[in-house]
């Protein structure tokens, strides 16, 4: 079902700076990710959809606001129609998003992001236990490998996305791609 992009909001987040600082951060899905965020950024710009940074904040290390790095990817569109910081794994909590989107009719929101299963996943999660539909676009979410402290295994960014999108899908969220989510706007 298509949502009038009036009340549609594209909510970007952690792609920040802080990131590339992190010892198991790569460059290798980097082209595919930034090519998809800037579509959906583009094309929600053209659309007149508003578009939201969201930058975390952290206690210590490149995620501090002392530290220089809580700044958009050198890559990153400036001029957002808002910006917020978060300091938990979702955007909403103690940040102002949800009045923000409340007091302009949004009820729909385009998550893309980094980390895929954190930020993003939680993001999504907390977005629509509160009344959000949410078309959450894992080709606009960056991840990185990650081993199971238990079993030693180390899952690979593909492994991750596929179960973020079996735990997401049709419970919290519509997986789209980019373009399925820009036509939807349509």
């Amino acid at each position: 079902m298509p949502h009038p992009a009036k009340r549609s909001a594209l909510i970007l987040i952690d792609v920040q700076e802080s990131f590339r600082q992190m010892p198991f951060w790569s460059d290798t899905d980097v082209p595919a990710f930034r090519d998809a965020v800037l579509a959906l950024d583009a094309g929600c710009r053209a659309r007149g959809v508003p578009v939201v940074h969201i930058f975390h904040v952290g206690a210590a290390g490149p995620f501090t606001e002392a530290s220089g790095h809580v700044r958009g990817l050198d890559w990153l569109p400036d001029a957002p129609d808002a910006t917020f910081h978060k300091h938990t794994h979702n955007a909403f909590s103690d940040t102002g998003l949800d009045l923000w989107l409340r007091r302009r009719d949004i009820n729909h929101l385009i998550i893309a992001g980094i980390r895929t299963e954190q930020c993003c996943e939680t993001t999504t999660r907390y977005g629509a236990d509160i009344g959000y539909s949410v078309d959450y676009v894992t080709e606009a979410t960056l991840t990185f490998p990650m081993t199971h402290a238990g079993s030693g295994r180390t899952y690979s960014p593909d492994e991750i996305k596929a179960h973020t999108e079996l735990v997401l899908a049709g419970r919290f969220a519509r997986i789209a791609t980019a373009s399925d989510a820009l036509a939807a706007l349509d």
